[in-house]
Parts: C-alpha cells; sequence; structure tokens
C-alpha cells in the first residue's frame, strides 16, 4: 500500500461495514465474546507471563487479560491504539504489522492471541510463522478467523459475514490454516468454533427469533466459557496451538 492511499483501518473501521451495527457496551455479544477468548486463554494458557495481542483494536481484551498477564498489544491502526491505551493503560502497545513482529525476541511472548486478524493480511503464512517464532516453546496461540466450512456461506452467498467485509482478502478453509500452523510449528490442541450469529438465515422468520434458534448454542458456550461446537457449527473457526 503506497503512502497516498487511505489505509482501511482507520476511525470508521470501527464504525462502518461489519463493525456498523455492533455495540461495545457491558453485556453486548461484542462483551461476551472478549470475555469468551479471555476464558480460553486461562483455560488452555500459562498462569502468567507476557502475553501479545496482534491487531489489539480498542483494547478490550487486553484489558481482560492485563491482571493475569504483562500484556502487548500491536496494530497497524493508529487510532484503535489511542483507544487502546485508554482501554487498557497497563499494556504496552505499539504500531505494527503481523506480518513483521521484528521488534520481539524470538520467544519473547508465552501467550499470542490473533482474534479475526489473519484474514486480513496479505501475506498470513508470515504472519503465522511470525507467531510462531515469537511464542516459546511450550506457549499458547489462539487464532481466529472466518469460516469457509460454514453451512451459512452455501446459504448466503455474497451476504455471508465472511465476504461482506472488503479487508477480507486471505480466507482460507480450515484444514489450510491447520496445515499453515503445522508448517509454522504450531500444533493444534483444539478445533473448533463460535455458533451462527448473523441472523438472517431463513426467510419468513423474524431476525429476533432467527437469533434465539440459531444463536443459542453459540451463546451458551460464550456464557460457558467452554469450547463444545465442532467446526461446521459457527461463522468463525478458533484454533488453540500449541508451540512445541
Amino acid at each position: 500500500m503506497s503512502s497516498r492511499e487511505p489505509s482501511p483501518f482507520d476511525q470508521s473501521y470501527f464504525s462502518s461495514g461489519t463493525y456498523e451495527k455492533v455495540s461495545f457496551r457491558k453485556g453486548s455479544q461484542y462483551w461476551w465474546s472478549n470475555r469468551f477468548y479471555a476464558r480460553l486463554v486461562r483455560r488452555y494458557g500459562p498462569p502468567a507471563g507476557r502475553l501479545l495481542e496482534v491487531g489489539c483494536g480498542l483494547g478490550h481484551l487486553l484489558a481482560r487479560l492485563t491482571p493475569v498477564y504483562e500484556t502487548y498489544g500491536v496494530d497497524v491502526n493508529s487510532w484503535a491504539l489511542e483507544q487502546a491505551g485508554a482501554n487498557a493503560p497497563a499494556a504496552h502497545l505499539q504500531s505494527g504489522s503481523a506480518e513483521d513482529l521484528s521488534d520481539f525476541a524470538d520467544g519473547f511472548f508465552q501467550v499470542l492471541m490473533a482474534k479475526h486478524v489473519v484474514e486480513h493480511l496479505p501475506q498470513p503464512e508470515a504472519a503465522v510463522a511470525e507467531f510462531a517464532r515469537v511464542l516459546a516453546p511450550g506457549g499458547l496461540a489462539v487464532v481466529s478467523t472466518p469460516n469457509l466450512d460454514s453451512p451459512m456461506r452455501q446459504r448466503k452467498g455474497r451476504q455471508w459475514i465472511g465476504y461482506r467485509d472488503r479487508t477480507h482478502i486471505s480466507l482460507r478453509n480450515p484444514a489450510e490454516w491447520s496445515a499453515m500452523a503445522a508448517s509454522a510449528g504450531l500444533m493444534v490442541r483444539r478445533a473448533f468454533s463460535d455458533g451462527f450469529w448473523d441472523p438472517p438465515y431463513v426467510s419468513g422468520l423474524p431476525v429476533r427469533l432467527q437469533r434465539l434458534l440459531f444463536g443459542a448454542p453459540g451463546g451458551a458456550q460464550a456464557i460457558l466459557g467452554i469450547p463444545f461446537l465442532p467446526i461446521a457449527w459457527g461463522e468463525s473457526i478458533i484454533l488453540i496451538l500449541d508451540k512445541a
């Protein structure tokens, strides 16, 4: 991207497109999602250490994890980093790309998070290799991305959530993401999904009712903090990865 081109990741990104109707308030879907991801780290990760969130956005997930870990965050969105500084004041924040984490030494982190980041990258393979490099042996990575194996992709076509964001330039199927991680030295401990949370899926039913019917399994998973949905049962794939 040349310096003359406007970045797609600026303040407007968090108020348009797939974020246009997102609520950040307590109890919202976004709030429950961050709570769930934080619980995944505490369930599968080490009890303490340094944690990096790649694509930390507004910093809400980092804020949840700061009491347990020494937290770091990188993002290409300078406006988002300003918000993250207010939301997670104890975190170490800096501008940076997922494909180049050269500011960090090999094995510097015990935990790495990349929540819906890799699909935005021209070279996701380079990013996954960097994730593996900066993780210490025995470290944990949690990576999520749109799920091309979702049955709702076929049902909704171009209106599927994974296609509606114009910055989703590197969509892959779950098997490809798992193979990419393995090539980088990250072994898949768990692979699961997040439920169906983007109705309408069928005509003739009110959207509110569809949110209840289709969203119940994912909602239960988020509330319990225990992953149990198979890969095909959701809009995203979530990978729990171990560094050998």
